[in-house]
């Protein structure tokens, strides 16, 4: 009889981790659990009263790098391709970033001329930041803060200024807080190969060979900056749970695990609300600090470290304003709702939606009330990778190793929290299951 693999968590990650067992030559029977009603994770999408699409997660995903390619040809396998929607090299929204710092709007600069002039908010001109990057020596520390890297490299503007700001968007944290090892290991690893982040990225530090379709080879063409699916992101997870049933892999909705014990001939017990299931290995895809709460009294110390994993909220909202095609997201975060949260304040829709419009007033001079707004708030839905954040995992490998115990980890909690890192750890857990790579 074949083995059994149990997927916690019907999110991408569980997803994506789901779809590379049932595409093996002989796949292992897999069940799906997810705890809540419906699978795709913080991916959601609503059509609003007017037909625009509201994205209360993620609303575009990039295709750059080995892990964008394998997430441009997942959506080829699936029969996406004519719903993608790209944001080509040579549109506005592509070629135009800014940074709202002292009350104002700046253009970040661009070209070789844009580097060699000054920029506000930036005092001097961002050729100087990168002259000194170059000259700086390599880290002797097996870590550091991301702010404390940028300064070291490229200097205290550009630490305080762009690489906050970057923090704040990408993981709703502090840059003086996270790690970064885990959070941005290309500049890290560029740094240690070449001793500088530049040369290191210019000569392609830890390159990784990517996959081949024609999808890619258009997003390359066409320099592609992010891309979207036609009736939101949500039709990825859609199409993955349509493609999991086709293919026998049972999905358990609204079944929240309450546990897990190890039995004696070393297959898990899986506890559900009302039933159990038995498993040769599972393939954990939720929350790290979630499952430390499920694991049995024995892997106590696997546990400890992934409870130190933790997670802050982010709040999203859509606003739709009369002649706008598209609704305007604002995303609120950070040290502000912690503080809220640690306070017991009330997280009520109208207050995200006064702080929202206050934003796009203020930044973007939308004074007008919008003509809808949806309001979505996501608790714990972004993990913090700390300072010392690889030492957590190393800890957790090595508890595993010694014990050999058939449970692998997979999702945002561990090395990525992108769409593409998820989507990617879910393939890696599978590969790691069946000890070789699934047929693409």
């Amino acid at each position: 009889m074949g083995r059994t693999v149990v997927v916690l968590g019907g999110g991408i990650s569980g997803l994506a981790a789901s779809y590379h067992l049932s595409r093996a030559p002989c796949p292992p029977k897999v069940v799906l659990v997810e705890g809540s009603e419906r699978l795709g994770g913080w991916i959601r999408s609503v059509r609003g009263p007017n037909g625009a699409i509201f994205e209360l997660g993620p609303r575009g995903i990039r295709p750059a790098g080995a892990l964008g390619a394998r997430t441009l040809l997942l959506v080829s396998e699936l029969g996406l391709d004519s719903e993608v929607l790209p944001v080509r090299g040579d549109h506005p929204a592509a070629q135009n970033r800014f940074l709202y710092v002292g009350g104002a709007l700046h253009a970040l600069p661009t070209g070789l001329r844009g580097l060699l002039r000054p920029s506000p908010p930036f005092s001097k001109p961002l050729f100087w930041a990168g002259l000194r990057e170059l000259t700086k020596p390599r880290g002797k520390e097996p870590d550091e803060t991301v702010h404390s890297f940028a300064q070291r490299r490229l200097g205290p503007e550009v630490a305080s200024l762009a690489m906050d700001s970057l923090c704040r968007g990408v993981f709703a944290g502090n840059s003086r807080e996270l790690s970064i090892r885990s959070c941005f290991p290309s500049l890290f690893q560029a740094e240690q190969t070449h001793r500088s982040v530049l040369l290191g990225l210019l000569l392609g530090a830890g390159r990784t060979p990517q996959p081949d379709s024609a999808l890619i080879r258009q997003a390359l063409a066409e320099r592609w900056s992010q891309w979207s699916l036609r009736g939101g992101l949500e039709m990825l997870p859609q199409a993955l749970e349509t493609h999991l049933t086709s293919r026998g892999v049972s999905v358990l909705r609204g079944q929240p695990v309450c546990g897990l014990s190890l039995q004696a001939e070393g297959r898990w017990k899986v506890s559900l609300r009302d039933s159990s299931l038995e498993a040769d290995h599972v393939i954990s895809a939720i929350p790290a600090s979630v499952l430390s709460e499920l694991l049995p009294a024995e892997a106590a110390p696997l546990a400890r470290a992934l409870s130190a994993i933790t997670a802050v909220s982010v709040a999203v909202v859509n606003l739709q304003y009369r002649g706008a095609h598209l609704p305007v997201q604002v995303m609120l975060g950070g040290s502000w709702l912690q503080t809220l949260e640690a306070s017991g304040c009330v997280l009520s829709q109208e207050l995200f939606q006064q702080r929202a419009q206050g934003a796009a007033a203020t930044q973007l001079g939308l004074k007008e009330l919008p003509s809808h707004c949806l309001v979505h708030l996501h608790k714990n839905c972004i993990p913090q990778y700390t300072l010392g954040h690889w030492q957590k995992l190393e800890a957790a490998r090595q508890f595993l190793a010694a014990h050999r115990l058939p449970l692998t980890l997979a999702g945002a909690s561990y090395e990525g929290v992108a769409v593409n890192d998820c989507i990617e750890s879910g393939r890696q857990a599978a590969v790691s299951v069946l000890g070789t790579e699934p047929n693409s």
